[in-house]
């Protein structure tokens, strides 16, 4: 393919914003082609917010199923990214609570890391199990601290787009992530974990 072609066929390629609004309309194509473009984004947010997961694949399409019947409500088709970013936020933070609850009523079944899907095969042992502690502690916090601290830390999200994300303060965001560093630290205690909110 030439430069030229390149740049004609990039300029083919239809905005979001188009594609929203042809989504609006009703044009299954236009909803396609959003759901192509944005589904990469929407199962890696899941992802590593909940680790490999047999629920990965429902909330990413709980996800587009909810924001193709909410797309009414979209103030900005501009917009449409991050909107997408909250509502795959919204749903991880459900199964996560909702299994914390399930574990502490004795019905949920405890869930280990599968490291060998992160760490790379010839990752040294002395990283793995820094690693292995990490995620340890990352799976104890509170859901809130664990959502703030992979979306800052490891998605690299500003703390406005957290708010955006979450719909919390910016106080509440700020706060939360000083605990959640503070659970690597020192990991939370499984008493402290039941005031969760």
């Amino acid at each position: 393919m030439s430069l030229m072609t390149a740049r004609v066929f990039k300029l083919e390629q239809p905005s979001a914003e188009a594609l929203v609004e042809g989504a609006r309309a009703g044009d299954l194509k236009a909803k396609e082609a959003l759901f192509r473009r944005y589904v990469t984004m929407v199962s890696g947010m899941a992802f590593r917010l909940l680790g490999d997961d047999h629920e990965l694949e429902d909330i990413v399409q709980e996800t587009f199923v909810a924001a193709f019947a909410g797309l009414h409500k979209l103030e900005s088709a501009a917009a449409f990214s991050t909107w997408l970013g909250a509502i795959v936020t919204g749903r991880t933070i459900s199964v996560i609570r909702k299994r914390r609850l399930l574990r502490r009523l004795g019905i949920g079944p405890r869930q280990a890391i599968d490291l060998e899907r992160i760490l790379a095969p010839n990752a040294p042992p002395d990283v793995a199990a820094e690693l292995s502690a990490i995620y340890r502690a990352i799976e104890a916090m509170p859901t809130r601290e664990r959502v703030v601290l992979v979306l800052r830390r490891v998605e690299q999200f500003s703390f406005d787009e957290i708010v955006q994300q979450t719909g919390w303060s910016l106080a509440t965001v700020k706060r939360r992530l000083v605990r959640a560093e503070g659970y690597l630290v020192e990991p939370p205690a499984r008493s402290r974990s039941r005031g969760e909110r």
